[in-house]
């Protein structure tokens, strides 16, 4: 009497964890269905006004409105973005919490960082990759260097004389430089500076040879005529400079390096919800609105989403993680 007292209980007791693992998921379903019923968050991993905050606030206005739903930015900045990923990484899988990725937090950092907080690719959702900017290779418009052609024949001929500034170490500049460095068989000297303003100010002032900087920070002075560029890294053109070859154009055809934007959800987020934000996403970054709300800083939008936001980054994880081999370059 006893033992089968034993197994109805027992068999009660599954029966009650089961229904409520039904419950449970007819509830996850029901939410997952009425997305969104309450305001999302996006993180940005970076103080308000720089380039990847200027690139979320329109993002999240337009997406917003098309979601019928308020996207709130949040900056979460410091330690190179890592401490905004890993928030987002450990944030419930619900799509009410999105990430505005970049080239640094998704593709430079898990090769530059020795212990990283956060998987780039087991702990998030790519939703869609949103825009992106070229580094430009400058120098002072009275250097003697014209042209990439002549920068290259100078760099072999004197190796690590001439000396290059950037944003800082492991920065995209510098990691640019680097694998400039190892395709055209060349040795400069790296200047890192505490961001690039800095390291802009002392080309102006002649102290260093040229720098490897995102398009934005030296376009102003470019336009001037204070600085010359001898290529964009971007296997195209830069709509702002049409007149700057690209490297790929100067004889290096497989050369690419990018800055690079894209929104990012927590892993394991509903399939409905992921496909919302998807479409609605890339239909913002594709708009001319958000173009036009990008201005014309050298940062373009993305409008073609023929390859996988996933392939995109695996590409640009395998890639960078040679360039910052090959740097050296490594942060704690």
């Amino acid at each position: 009497m006893l033992k089968n007292h034993f197994y109805s209980s027992r068999y009660q007791l599954g029966l009650f964890f089961a229904i409520i693992g039904l419950l449970s998921g007819i509830g996850s379903s029901a939410v997952a269905q009425n997305f969104p019923d309450k305001p999302l968050r996006l993180i940005v991993p970076f103080p308000p006004g720089g380039p990847t905050d200027i690139v979320a606030r329109p993002l999240s206005q337009f997406l917003g409105e098309d979601l019928k739903q308020q996207v709130i930015i949040d900056n979460k900045g410091g330690a190179g973005g890592t401490i905004g990923a890993d928030f987002v990484a450990r944030a419930a899988p619900d799509g009410y919490t999105l990430f505005m990725g970049t080239v640094g937090t998704h593709a430079i950092n898990p090769s530059l960082y020795k212990k990283l907080s956060y998987d780039a690719v087991k702990d998030f959702t790519p939703i869609a990759l949103v825009a992106s900017a070229p580094i430009v290779i400058a120098v002072n418009s009275s250097s003697p260097i014209k042209t990439l052609d002549d920068l290259i024949k100078l760099a072999k001929q004197k190796p690590e004389s001439l000396q290059f500034g950037t944003a800082g170490n492991g920065t995209p500049g510098h990691l640019t430089a680097a694998l400039f460095e190892s395709t055209i068989k060349v040795n400069l000297k790296h200047i890192p500076y505490k961001g690039s303003a800095p390291a802009v100010t002392d080309l102006l002032g002649g102290q260093i040879d040229l720098v490897f900087d995102p398009i934005q920070s030296v376009l102003p002075h470019i336009v001037s005529g204070k600085l010359r560029a001898l290529a964009v890294t971007s296997k195209v053109r830069a709509p702002v400079l049409p007149n700057i070859p690209t490297v790929a154009e100067q004889g290096y055809p497989q050369f690419e390096s990018i800055a690079w934007w894209g929104v990012f959800a927590p892993a394991k987020i509903p399939k409905n919800v992921y496909a919302l934000l998807k479409t609605n996403t890339e239909k913002v970054a594709a708009s001319a609105a958000y173009k036009e709300k990008l201005g014309n800083l050298g940062v373009v939008p993305n409008t073609d989403f023929s390859e996988p936001f996933a392939d995109f980054q695996a590409k640009e994880l395998s890639k960078w993680a040679r360039a910052v081999r090959d740097s050296g370059a490594t942060l704690d």
